[in-house]
């Protein structure tokens, strides 16, 4: 207890200002859980260069990957008291702070990849990155993160049916746990950072993700199965702090917009090249990779479509089922 107050009494510390100003530069701190490998962390890092181009060096962001200043709901903290500037994080753990951010756990809410930049890159999309700002938190934008599918150590998932009797690691998230049990399995909220001990000893039978990430993290070491239902698209939403937002210029504002904005399509042929690295590494390591018939996997999930009736979401449901 005391070692883990003291390590953020450190954190702290060093976060003191933010955005702070260095002689006449502006540093804006970004934190995040990724590796330095991970497409994502490379997008971030192409919007670091474009801010400090559009600035001519009058502004700056500093980038600390893998989890240095903690994981991803500390990170989300930190921004809430303007004591970090900007974070990565997925919309799982994002749901517990900004309650619409549950739509993106709710399995087949997108038809495909078309379908979903159409909504992210919408009205409604925009809508949900500015959602969070009673809450202190500034959606920038997206990162393409892909579909979330099965891996397994046992057995390949084939059909709902085959999730019996299984503990599938999910995020902490109750989208997700509710996700899992719809398709009939036991959903075992484990950290990232500790999921490939506990696949190896058995703690859990599989996880869900996407290709980069069951590639980058190794679990393909312990899982051979990769059954590509693609339950889920949850991307990843570069947020920032109101609280250090609002002590920007507007130009300074402007530039951070304008090159967070530029990295997205450059992130998105990342994921891209990322995801046909993955899949040919994996299958090279004797992983076998599963195309399931989806039907089944959508049926299941009904039912917890309809349980949001009467509620927001399930509107929000609706609105994007009419998008074309």
């Amino acid at each position: 207890m005391k070692k883990s107050l003291f390590f953020h009494l450190i954190i702290l510390v060093f976060l003191f200002s933010a955005c702070q100003s260095e002689s006449s530069v502006t540093v804006v701190k970004l934190a995040h859980s990724l590796d330095v490998t991970h497409p994502v962390h490379k997008g971030m890092v192409y919007m670091a260069q474009k801010v400090a181009e559009k600035s001519g060096g009058k502004m700056r962001v500093d980038i600390y990957p893998g989890g240095q200043l903690g994981n991803e709901r500390e990170l989300i903290e930190l921004l809430q008291i303007g004591s970090l500037a900007m974070t990565k994080v997925s919309t799982a753990p994002l749901e517990a702070f900004v309650p619409e951010m549950k739509i993106f756990g709710i399995p087949y809410v997108f038809r495909d990849d078309e379908h979903r930049w159409k909504v992210l890159d919408g009205p409604i999309g925009k809508q949900l990155l500015l959602s969070g700002e009673p809450f202190y938190l500034r959606g920038m934008c997206y990162y393409d993160a892909g579909s979330r599918s099965f891996y397994t150590k046992e057995r390949p998932i084939e059909k709902p049916a085959d999730l019996a009797g299984m503990k599938i690691r999910v995020m902490k998230s109750i989208t997700s746990v509710k996700m899992v049990q719809a398709l009939g399995g036991s959903a075992t909220p484990i950290p990232w950072g500790e999921l490939y001990t506990a696949l190896q000893q058995g703690v859990v039978d599989g996880a869900e993700n996407n290709p980069p990430s069951f590639y980058l993290s190794k679990h393909y070491e312990v899982c051979k199965y990769y059954s590509l239902d693609e339950h889920t698209a949850v991307p990843d939403i570069l947020i920032m702090s109101t609280v250090v937002w609002n002590r920007l210029t507007e130009q300074e504002q402007e530039w951070l917009q304008e090159a967070v904005d530029e990295s997205v399509p450059y992130q998105k042929k990342l994921w891209k090249d990322a995801c046909d690295v993955a899949f040919a590494e994996v299958t090279k390591a004797g992983v076998e990779v599963i195309n399931p018939d989806k039907t089944p996997f959508m049926q299941a999930v009904q039912g917890m479509h309809d349980s949001y009736k009467g509620t927001s979401i399930y509107d929000l449901i609706q609105e994007i089922n009419a998008i074309q």
